[in-house]
């Protein structure tokens, strides 16, 4: 007996997003994906030891700007949006949702969790908020809504130069790494984990979260009426191999 083949994530666009069926089912999982995602973000940030790349620049930014952790995640998602439309990117529902609702998890996260203190303890918990941030985009990716902000710029950059996403994802993650060090951000153990750790975290639980969808009969033939698919190669995108 020839073993049941899994659900697969579909090239869909964002109509097609919202007609492909399940959708109560697709909307309980994005948004607890992206609660999941800020809860992480607020216990790396609680942790002390270090955050993601993209957070540094946050945390950067939070130290000039008054105002929430929360609110410069959602004003920097929405920023990086409108770089979407010379790339010709059309955003899903799931990032529309991923630029507003991680920013207002994380910052009721950063209210309820106190600092944390020691080595061990702040050691244990990068390594719960790795496994809940590798389930939050398990489920937000298995939900087919589209991929987030960040992600989508970096895939609409690679198709419209034909560079390899990787060196897009890499420079721009470089970039504003340096910008949110240099801001004051904080970088350390914590982002080397994450870098190297929230991969494979999204990718073992993504073999459970995928939500199966009839495929469209007709799948539009133009690439700037596409709504960025996110991967399980790293949780983010169908050609890479981070959150939003």
């Amino acid at each position: 007996m020839s073993p049941t083949p899994r659900p697969a994530l579909l090239p869909l666009t964002p109509l097609e997003q919202l007609r492909a069926g399940r959708l109560p089912s697709r909307l309980v999982r994005l948004f607890i994906g992206l609660t999941f995602f800020g809860v992480a973000m607020g216990a790396f940030v609680r942790a002390g030891l270090g955050v993601a790349p993209w957070d540094v620049l946050h945390l950067g930014l939070a130290r000039h700007i008054p105002l929430s952790l929360g609110t410069i995640i959602i004003i920097v998602g929405l920023l990086v949006l409108l770089a979407w439309i010379p790339l010709r990117q059309w955003p899903g529902l799931g990032t529309i949702a991923n630029a507003i609702w991680i920013g207002v998890s994380a910052d009721f996260t950063l209210w309820l969790l106190p600092e944390i203190h020691g080595l061990v303890l702040q050691i244990a918990v990068i390594v719960v908020a790795l496994l809940v941030n590798g389930l939050g985009g398990a489920l937000y990716i298995g939900s087919q809504f589209g991929a987030g902000p960040r992600d989508g710029l970096m895939t609409g950059l690679h198709l419209r130069t034909g560079w390899s996403l990787r060196l897009i994802r890499t420079g721009i993650e470089v970039t504003v790494l340096a910008i949110g060090w240099l801001l004051g951000g904080t970088f350390g153990l914590g982002t080397v984990a994450y870098a190297l750790l929230i991969g494979p975290s999204t990718q073992f639980f993504l073999r459970w979260t995928i939500v199966e969808l009839t495929p469209p009969p007709r799948i539009g033939s133009r690439a700037a009426d596409r709504a960025t698919t996110p991967c399980p190669d790293d949780g983010t995108t169908p050609e890479s191999t981070e959150n939003g």
